[in-house]
């Protein structure tokens, strides 16, 4: 399948690697507790701003939308997870969000609300559940622990942990049994690998995340076809042009699905770095301008982070458009 590429918008410099970013980036019984007395993101403000944002928290907090935290059973685990619902008196699609490699964020919450804003029931597991001190999870950790206990997860707990989840939600009175998934950066490639492992989704979104491969590390990428090959859903891509990392694999992906006869539809943001689901949003800073006695560089480099910075909004809003003009068809 061709590979798409949204060019509504030229931004005046093309930014280039954004590799940094990119590498970091990358039914059982249930109790609910009050959002108010579970503030989950709490420990080393300083240095794990990545997962605190104010302005995500006070977002939620302002909500009219019911949202709770409920505890999900996978074996002797329990997983922590965020769930909001829709103002609605019809019965909903689901939406299982997978967290980036910050961890379960402030942003997460938020974007979670927002898509039960849109009419779904979204739920976003904190799947660092039990894997911090004292049986803590994300907020029990530092940026560098967060990112250190995602990397040693073990692949099948994650799957584990995504299929109770997605199994209680599903039956919850009133979500009508489709189930979604979605997915940032690390969770981005995490929604393609649960795709692989959940025959009955109904789709995966995958947010600028890799593909499963097959490939030796530090080898050129080869998508894995025997895992691809066990998709049923179709998965819908979106990714940024100032992304190589991640771009490398859409053509061999592209090539590996079209052979497997499965659904995959990519779409590149013109202009949009790593990240642009986060970066875009609304509330994120517009870049200071040079100074007046500013050099040559500094003035390029300004006008290169204000193009990148309307990219990124630019990108939000239309991923978002398409986004829900798909879940609408589910």
């Amino acid at each position: 399948m061709k590979i798409r590429v949204d060019t509504r918008q030229k931004t005046t410099s093309r930014i280039t690697l954004m590799l940094f970013v990119a590498v970091f980036c990358c039914a059982g019984k249930v109790s609910a507790q009050d959002m108010s007395a579970h503030n989950h993101v709490t420990s080393s403000p300083a240095l794990n701003k990545e997962a605190i944002q104010d302005w995500a928290k006070e977002k939620v907090a302002k909500s009219p939308r019911h949202s709770e935290w409920v505890k999900v059973k996978n074996g002797t685990r329990e997983v922590n997870s965020f769930v909001v619902y829709p103002e609605s008196n019809k019965k909903a699609t689901v939406v299982v969000v997978i967290h980036e490699i910050f961890g379960m964020s402030d942003w997460v919450q938020q974007l979670t609300d927002e898509l039960a804003e849109a009419g779904y029931i979204a739920i976003a597991p904190d799947l660092l559940s039990g894997m911090g001190p004292n049986g803590g999870g994300t907020s029990s950790l530092d940026a560098n622990g967060v990112r250190q206990a995602i990397g040693s997860l073990p692949p099948d707990q994650i799957t584990a942990d995504l299929n109770a989840v997605a199994d209680y939600v599903s039956k919850l009175p009133g979500a009508n049994g489709k189930v979604a998934v979605t997915g940032y950066c690390w969770g981005g490639g995490e929604s393609f690998r649960f795709a692989t492992n959940r025959p009955t989704l109904k789709a995966a979104f995958v947010f600028y995340g890799p593909t499963p491969g097959s490939n030796a590390q530090g080898q050129p990428f080869a998508a894995d076809k025997a895992a691809l090959g066990k998709i049923s859903a179709p998965v819908y891509g979106f990714y940024a042009e100032n992304d190589m990392r991640i771009d490398a694999m859409i053509p061999p992906t592209s090539d590996a699905m079209k052979e497997l006869k499965k659904i995959y539809d990519p779409v590149t943001y013109a202009g949009a770095g790593h990240g642009f689901m986060r970066a875009g949003e609304p509330n994120a800073p517009e870049p200071k301008p040079a100074a007046a006695d500013a050099d040559e560089a500094a003035v390029k480099k300004a006008a290169s982070d204000l193009a990148m910075y309307k990219a990124n909004r630019k990108a939000r809003d239309d991923a978002w458009a398409r986004w829900k003009a798909i879940l609408a068809k589910l």
